[in-house]
């Protein structure tokens, strides 16, 4: 029975370099060797090398040679990053001279890109982007008391499963956020259950839920918005921090029910100061990690709702054991945002 002899870790040429020099220089070949830690035998050989061949660099190695010269692979990498949700397949197809789908994996592999789910982000127009950045212009100065004065509310859709269909775009690390990594999300259908709180720097504000007919007319409006959150909810809660810390600010996204002429009047003749958030924007409310948190221990529960009523009192039951520092770590990350904003010039940002 043979045995093939196993190869050891490869050698520098900086080492081999070193031991050549010595031995050039009037060294023995084996105190060469135990000087820079080779077997005499190996050293023996890389002399002999160099001898032979004026150098201590190894030869090329037998093996199966790349299909691909440089230029194709430039031209398949090329044609992933302008095509980001092109199959592999296809790009495969489109090559000369042609080549299968793992190949042009392997190929971009070796640049570091990879097939990755798209994610789904809000459609963003140019105009959301220059009232982004506006919005970060007004608080790259903030310090940190500012942000501690600051009430951050959303609402919230919960509902029983998520069947939404996975894009596959092609990018390097780091590009996730990129427009054409992304995929747009748009306001999801399938709701079972609504609802709406605030969180603050130290505190979780209250928890409703939202109640509305549905249908045609029957959703959130102005009305029941000042009926259901500010009237018994905001304003108490707002009266309260506001006696203790003084100077809060209010924010809230653009619903139409947020931003409508009765609303409005209400926050003025309550004196109830409102912040600025541009639209398209919950990566830029610290609150919307707050419900990504309470999603995910809902799909750890042990016990998984099956109804609304049962959703709801789980919701609640999370939202009360959840600790406050899980909503401070998302509002300590708010000036780290108005940088990103500035870097991605108004676009997504990793929040």
């Amino acid at each position: 029975m043979s045995h093939t002899k196993k190869r050891g870790p490869e050698i520098s040429l900086e080492k081999k370099s070193q031991l050549v020099g010595a031995i050039a220089m009037g060294q023995s070949i084996g105190k060469a060797a135990r000087k820079f830690g080779f077997s005499k035998s190996t050293a023996h050989d890389i002399w002999k090398k160099y001898q032979k061949t004026g150098s201590a660099e190894n030869l090329p190695r037998s093996g199966r040679p790349r299909k691909l010269d440089e230029r194709s692979e430039r031209s398949i990498v090329r044609q992933a990053l302008s095509e980001r949700r092109k199959p592999f397949s296809e790009i495969a197809n489109s090559c000369y001279p042609k080549v299968s789908p793992s190949t042009v994996r392997n190929v971009l592999r070796r640049h570091n890109i990879r097939r990755r789910v798209a994610r789904r982000v809000p459609y963003l127009k140019k105009a959301h982007k220059k009232a982004r950045l506006s919005w970060a212009k007004i608080c790259k100065h903030y310090k940190v008391q500012h942000w501690k004065k600051r009430i951050w509310s959303d609402e919230c859709y919960i509902y029983l499963g998520d069947n939404r269909g996975r894009i596959f775009v092609t990018r390097r690390p780091g590009e996730e956020f990129f427009e054409e990594c992304c995929a747009p999300k748009f306001p999801q259908s399938s709701v079972r259950v609504m609802i709406w709180a605030c969180i603050m720097k130290g505190k979780k504000g209250p928890l409703v839920v939202l109640e509305y007919p549905g249908g045609k007319g029957g959703g959130m409006n102005s009305k029941r918005y000042q009926e259901q959150v500010l009237d018994p909810v905001l304003k108490p809660f707002y009266e309260k921090v506001s006696k203790d810390k003084g100077g809060v600010e209010f924010q809230q996204d653009n619903a139409p029910s947020h931003r409508s002429k009765t609303t409005l009047k209400w926050f003025s003749d309550n004196q109830i100061r409102l912040s600025y958030h541009p639209p398209n924007s919950p990566d830029l409310n610290p609150i919307e990690r707050v419900w990504w948190e309470i999603k995910k221990r809902l799909k750890d529960r042990e016990h998984i709702p099956t109804t609304a009523e049962e959703l709801i009192s789980a919701v609640k039951e999370i939202w009360e054991e959840l600790p406050v520092q899980e909503v401070d770590k998302h509002i300590d990350s708010m000036h780290k945002r108005v940088k990103a904003i500035f870097r991605a010039r108004g676009g997504h940002i990793p929040f």
